[in-house]
């Protein structure tokens, strides 16, 4: 039976993880002959070592942001155009090469770029011969993923494919601009018409619940314009907090792990108040929603930013001024969002648009000798 392995890294819920899980659970649907197998490299070197690393990083971004995005964007997303990162060999390149030869697997996914980093340089050196895909799960992409070795990048947008032709001559065929991943059970939700029921505002701090979101729903304590739904993932420290207000229009939410139930809140919400992560942003756009940036973690969401912010894809808030005039001030405009709905357009048609049925088609015909044949020929 053929394999395919999907390469993560770390095991914190993270949208490298979400990435992976939609098209596991969307070849699952179409696919009953081929062993779909998620693995992280770190666990598979060292449990305990994965949650120390996972513990570590956490602490480092929430109490020390200032270093992190120092060390980021001077080793990771640089203007000077690094192809070698000689520390992820030394750790992890014998590892990496362990898991393939006992996995054995037939295709490769990356959705993290340090395995792919470290499968292109299998790749270089003769000791990987199978087909691997790229997908990413940011708006722009950093210097570790793998370029020239990986058989077909799968980009959220134009700009990216163009950098990876442009920059790394990566033949146009091999690039598919096919979004961001987003979960099958996220249907698109069409546009809500006016109406004169108060407005859902769903804010998120992502799976751990980051950013200052106690702050901003505080200030906002006294309103009674819109009903807030707070997701506070796995912080529970922030959960008892909102919880303890005891404000009728403010609502805090445990972790949802069920993505039929995170679904149906996004159908119930009029806007998204959020970190400008990949998946969630991607999510966000499926389900027809605008989008308020309350604040980013430094490195990639910071990037991100920049990337949404140039494509009128959302609108950023500021912390000098209220949240409920901000909010107002767009979701009572109708030409501010006709703007940011034209924006949105203009976004989707550079995408490739590949349905689920095609996708699943192309990584079956990875799984075909002929494709081996026709790459290395």
């Amino acid at each position: 039976m053929k394999k395919i392995l999907f390469l993560p890294f770390l095991q914190m819920p993270s949208g490298h993880h979400q990435a992976a899980e939609a098209l596991i659970d969307m070849l699952k649907i179409r696919e009953k002959d081929i062993v779909l197998k998620k693995v992280d490299l770190l666990s598979y070197m060292n449990a305990s070592l994965e949650k120390m690393v996972t513990k570590t990083y956490l602490k480092w971004i929430k109490h020390l942001p200032g270093t992190y995005e120092l060390i980021y964007k001077n080793f990771t997303y640089s203007t000077i155009r690094r192809e070698s990162f000689k520390g992820y060999d030394l750790l992890f390149l014998k590892a990496m090469h362990k898991l393939l030869e006992d996995e054995q697997p037939d295709v490769i996914i990356c959705t993290h770029s340090i395995p792919s980093y470290l499968v292109n340089e299998l790749k270089r050196k003769g000791k990987c011969h199978v087909p691997v895909m790229n997908i990413y799960t940011d708006f722009f992409i950093n210097d570790v993923w793998g370029r020239q070795e990986i058989d077909y990048h799968f980009v959220p947008n134009q700009d990216m494919k163009i950098k990876l032709m442009d920059d790394h001559d990566i033949p146009q065929e091999n690039i598919m601009v096919s979004g961001i991943p987003v979960h099958e059970q996220f249907q698109r939700k069409a546009i809500k018409g006016c109406t004169d029921n108060r407005k859902k505002i769903l804010i998120t701090g992502g799976s751990s619940g980051l950013g200052d979101i106690y702050e901003l729903i505080k200030a906002a304590e006294c309103s009674s314009v819109f009903d807030y739904y707070v997701l506070c993932g796995s912080n529970h420290k922030l959960y008892r907090k909102i919880h303890s207000m005891k404000a009728e229009h403010i609502h805090a939410l445990p972790y949802i792990s069920s993505r039929s139930e995170m679904n149906e809140w996004y159908d119930k919400a009029d806007a998204v108040v959020t970190k400008p992560g990949g998946i969630t942003v991607s999510e966000a756009l499926q389900k027809n929603l605008p989008i308020f940036v309350h604040s980013f973690l430094p490195g990639q969401e910071e990037i991100n930013l920049e990337y949404l912010e140039e494509k009128n894809l959302v609108f950023r808030l500021d912390k000098g001024q209220s949240l409920e005039s901000q909010l107002k001030r767009v979701l009572g405009n109708q030409p501010a969002l006709k703007n940011w709905q034209a924006a949105k357009n203009t976004y989707e048609k550079g995408l490739d648009m590949l349905s689920a049925d095609q996708m699943t088609k192309f990584i079956q015909s990875l799984l075909e000798p002929a494709f081996a044949f026709t790459r290395h020929a």
